[in-house]
């Protein structure tokens, strides 16, 4: 529980800062995520986390819903950067980490500890998604992509029968933890735009 707590804010921060350099015009650019471009990245990262921050008080989620387009609203980086902190501090509540919760509201929901871990676990993900996408490098802490790897080896298998993940892609064993927790997720590392 202290170490998902550990890593919430730099996970935040890091797609935080991803989605700032996010030019209106590459909005509409391919990303390796199956068949999404950059804006649906973007919207799905920003809805799921404004989702976590309701599943952290343990609460039914409110608000828009997952087709709604942040990005057509003036400022939706800012939003987003205050968003994605709330969500931080309601995930720093020891709290948050304990019982169930759900994303979606879905009764009994899941184990708070995997709940928090896969949000954790999407803005790496999905920070590496964006930054591949633009042709950025992303800057995530060793620990915090170790963090990832290893929550995601805990669902994969699910996230792939429900869909959220393609198959895996197969990536040397030497390769750095990043490129394999990317091939995990059903992603060829080496994507290109």
């Amino acid at each position: 529980m202290i170490e998902g707590r550990a890593w919430f804010g730099p996970a935040t921060e890091a797609i935080v800062a991803l989605l700032r350099q996010v030019p209106d015009d590459r909005l509409d650019a391919p990303a390796p995520c199956s068949d999404w471009d950059v804006r649906t990245t973007v919207n799905h990262v920003i809805f799921w986390n404004g989702r976590a921050a309701t599943a952290a008080a343990k609460r039914k989620p409110v608000g828009p819903e997952e087709d709604h387009d942040f990005t057509a609203e003036p400022g939706w980086a800012d939003r987003f950067a205050e968003q994605a902190a709330a969500t931080a501090r309601a995930w720093d509540d020891a709290d948050a980490w304990t019982g169930n919760t759900s994303l979606s509201g879905a009764e009994p929901g899941m184990p708070a500890p995997t709940i928090g871990s896969m949000v954790i676990g999407e803005c790496v993900v999905h920070g590496w998604d964006i930054a591949t996408a633009l042709g950025l490098e992303p800057d995530f802490d060793p620990g915090l992509v170790q963090y990832a790897y290893d929550g995601l080896v805990g669902i994969a298998d699910m996230g792939r029968k429900h869909g959220a993940f393609g198959p895996e892609v197969a990536v040397p064993e030497d390769a750095p933890l990043l490129d394999r927790l990317i091939g995990m997720s059903g992603r060829d590392p080496n994507w290109k735009p």
